[in-house]
């Protein structure tokens, strides 16, 4: 597997090169859509990207966790989490491209 990570540098700077906006303006777009996601997430809202995936944010419940190394309970807090869901044609993409 590949180290490399995808930042949101490398995207402005595709967005530079395949759309032809200055690279300030890239920038300032991939800012734009990352805080409307972000936004929406925050608000309880699920955010669908069309044959990508779904990000939504889900409720945990208090429980009861148990630490390894002493054994001892310890309560762990009602907590939001960040869920993604990727679409069957992102699932597809990625298992066709461990088969080289």
């Amino acid at each position: 597997m590949s180290e490399k990570t995808l930042t949101r540098m490398d995207l402005s700077e595709a967005v530079f090169r395949e759309v032809g906006l200055s690279r300030n303006e890239s920038a300032q777009l991939v800012e734009s859509v990352l805080g409307h996601m972000s936004d929406a997430l925050v608000d309880g809202e699920s955010v669908k990207i069309s044959s990508f995936g779904t990000f939504s944010v889900r409720d945990k419940a208090a429980r009861v966790g148990r630490n390894p190394k002493t054994g001892e309970e310890v309560p762990i807090l009602p907590r939001r989490v960040l869920t993604f869901r990727p679409s069957h044609l992102m699932k597809d993409r990625v298992t066709d491209g461990n088969k080289s």
